[in-house]
């Protein structure tokens, strides 16, 4: 229930509108605009925008009566059979039944807030096969780009499940009207960058395939030069509402089409799998065996950074989960990421990103990874404290990971995206912790000290068998194991554990605050071909050091050491030959 104070804010937010609005109308009366009047029509949900946006008086109560039951996407279908039925509204005419109830579902799909249904469909009409026999025909224009991949797919399906209601046939189009889509579709991708680039095999699946004609207006001033002068074309200019339907909205989304083709139980649209498997994207792909995607490194603008090639060390790690202000294509950043970036980042930043979707808009997470970074000093730390990115930032000599990027399980579900392993992470940590003890931890303070365990307990959870705790998870899958064999041999032969008192002259706090100096760390003493390979593969794997005077010094030593098969006795290091054969 809403708060009275939340309720009076609501009304306070109405009755100035409609006040601003009867002086915005007094003003207009003078005419100097094109209406006397303010065009935009009060709405107070998607039943009443559907209603003003397409003018069908009384439908927004069915589209409330039917959301209390239904998802959005199978109330556009619904109301399209009924309109198209004739149960609502009194339209003489089939096709204008037709235009509306195709138009209704698109406004309901889009929710009622952009152009797309009333000025991204020029016209829908009905033509005729080679054979005499009758189909629908949809022609698209710019506007429908406003409308969204996905409900530019949805608009084809919506059309044929009207299209079956009026029981007119499929579009059967012939070789030379194929050759014609496929000539216009390259040519418009050459003028104008399409988000994908469609192979011809999967341009004629669709032509071929698909049950409605899909045209367009002529919109560009440019003309096909091969197929030219067809009938059921008249014009030979490009067609670019025609092509944004089925490249972005077919082609490209053609996984999600295929979810809502299954939930609606619609036949005949089996023509989605082979589109799917040209994009090698299976529905039942195996997850260890994601290949990296490239597609989001095709419309590279000049002077745009790029963060990460696909699937590269080095790039965002995926951590599953949303904060308050991260949803559906709006994942989440550590603050400190964007300040290491120069700012390039900020809040509402969107980036084209590998998966799950094409694109994300960016917000501020502080409670996931920031980046590892190299300092010019020769430091190698984590920066996750928004003021110590804002100290440093002028001093980072390299950026060695990105830090983490937060997506939510949504993202991939409404993408049709197979889940992908992510980074291990503390809450998945927490719950091993809680299964082993047989208890549910909740206690804040108690999190917080298992969130920031010390390495000796780290390693006491891990010898009772609950997994290693992901602050001393290291990125071992990035070096290879003729680099770990050298790492390790190295380390061994050149590596001494010291007491911290006996250092001079070095601030350990950017690796840790409040440290007892009586504890030892690890010293790598450099001196050695190749040292600058191993402080390399030490970052890669993204362990924390301080380097001065030729010298590494590593604070959390013993899980990094019992991971190289390294054991200490006495302060020296020994090499156990056979760990490696």
């Amino acid at each position: 229930m809403l708060q009275n104070n939340t309720i009076f804010y609501f009304k306070e937010l109405e009755k100035k509108l409609k006040n601003e609005i009867f002086i915005a109308n007094n003003a207009k009366k003078n005419g100097g605009d094109p209406k006397p009047y303010v065009e935009i029509p009060l709405a107070k949900d998607l039943s009443e925008r559907v209603e003003n946006l397409i003018g069908v008086n009384g439908i927004a109560e069915r589209i409330r009566e039917l959301l209390k039951s239904n998802t959005r996407e199978e109330v556009s279908l619904i109301i399209s059979k009924e309109i198209a039925s004739g149960n609502i509204g009194n339209y003489e005419s089939r096709i204008k039944k037709i235009d509306i109830a195709i138009r209704v579902s698109i406004a309901i799909l889009t929710e009622g807030v952009v152009a797309a249904p009333i000025e991204g469909i020029s016209k829908i009409t009905i033509d005729k096969n080679d054979d005499g026999s009758e189909y629908l025909k949809i022609c698209y224009s710019g506007p429908i780009r406003s409308a969204g991949g996905t409900a530019q797919g949805l608009s084809i399906l919506i059309g044929d499940y009207v299209r079956r209601i009026n029981n007119l046939d499929k579009f059967k189009p012939n070789k030379k009207i194929i050759e014609r889509y496929i000539e216009e579709i390259r040519l418009y991708n050459n003028h104008t960058s399409l988000q994908y680039n469609p192979n011809d095999d999967e341009i004629k699946t669709i032509i071929e395939n698909c049950p409605i004609c899909i045209d367009g207006d002529p919109t560009e001033e440019y003309e096909v030069e091969g197929c030219r002068n067809i009938k059921e074309l008249p014009s030979n200019r490009i067609r670019g509402g025609m092509a944004l339907v089925i490249v972005e909205g077919l082609i490209l989304k053609a996984p999600k089409i295929k979810k809502y083709v299954s939930l609606l139980n619609i036949d005949n649209w089996s023509f989605l799998d082979k589109l799917i498997s040209l994009q090698s994207l299976t529905k039942k792909i195996d997850d260890s065996k994601l290949k990296p995607k490239e597609k989001y490194l095709d419309d590279i603008i000049a002077g745009r950074p790029l963060f990460s090639h696909p699937s590269k060390p080095g790039g965002f790690r995926l951590r599953y989960g949303r904060s308050r202000n991260t949803s559906f294509a709006a994942a989440g950043i550590n603050p400190s990421t964007m300040i290491i970036l120069n700012e390039f980042i900020t809040n509402g930043t969107q980036l084209k990103v590998e998966r799950p979707g094409k694109a994300a808009a960016i917000s501020c997470v502080d409670s996931i990874e920031g980046p590892y970074v190299r300092l010019n000093s020769g430091e190698f730390i984590q920066v996750n404290d928004f003021e110590l990115s804002k100290r440093i930032k002028d001093k980072v000599e390299y950026i060695v990971d990105i830090g983490e990027i937060l997506f939510n399980y949504g993202d991939f579900l409404e993408n049709n995206h197979p889940l992908i392993p992510s980074s291990y992470c503390f809450e998945w940590w927490l719950h091993e912790y809680n299964l082993f003890f047989k208890k549910k931890i909740i206690d804040k303070k108690i999190i917080t000290l298992l969130k920031n365990i010390d390495e000796d307990r780290a390693i006491i959870f891990a010898r009772l068998g609950i997994p290693l705790h992901p602050n001393y998870t290291y990125q071992w899958d990035d070096i290879s194991y003729k680099d770990l064999k050298i790492l390790s041999y190295n380390i061994s032969k050149n590596g001494s554990i010291i007491k911290i008192n006996k250092i001079k002259n070095i601030n350990f706090n950017l690796l840790k605050e409040n440290i007892n100096k009586e504890n030892y760390c690890l010293k790598i003493n450099m001196n050695f071909d190749g040292s600058i390979n191993i402080k390399t593969m030490i970052e890669n794997l993204l362990v924390k050091h301080i380097f001065k005077d030729n010298n590494l010094y590593i604070l959390d030593f013993k899980i990094f050491l019992i991971c190289l098969g390294l054991k200490y006795k006495n302060y020296k290091l020994n090499y156990p030959s056979k760990i490696f054969e």
